[in-house]
């Protein structure tokens, strides 16, 4: 029982959960705003052009249960106006990531001699046209 939680306290302790948290609350955060977007926007655009519906209204009512297909409608734009955005950051980051990998490394410079070597190169030069 010890070297599990051992195992799991170097799990947690790791850098890689920090930056699952991190992501998962940005994500989050990122949801409200893309769901904001969508329900504030870019549902009543798309409801003017097919008639002024709102997607989320839409539903088949049979006996006492009602099959409420706009909310469906409506996630399935939210998901496709994230994955949009999602994919847009991804290629916004493997631009530069490439951009990046393209510049030539700077080639090193020579380091520069110092005065002692080079008195000692003189030294040698002057020996050998002896």
């Amino acid at each position: 029982m010890k070297k599990f939680f051992a195992e799991f306290k170097e799990f947690a302790i790791k850098g890689n959960m920090l930056d699952l948290a991190i992501g998962v609350v940005i994500g989050t955060s990122f949801n409200a705003v893309v769901t904001s977007i969508v329900k504030d926007i870019f549902t009543p655009i798309i409801g003017i052009i097919i008639g002024g519906r709102d997607f989320s209204g839409l539903a088949i009512t049979v006996g006492e249960s009602s099959i409420t297909y706009g909310v469906f409608i409506q996630a399935m734009i939210n998901f496709l106006i994230t994955a949009f955005c999602l994919f847009l950051v991804v290629k916004t980051m493997n631009r530069f990531k490439r951009k990046k990998e393209e510049e030539p490394a700077p080639e090193p410079e020579e380091p520069k001699k110092s005065d002692e070597v080079l008195l000692l190169e003189e030294i040698r030069d002057l020996l050998s046209k002896k």
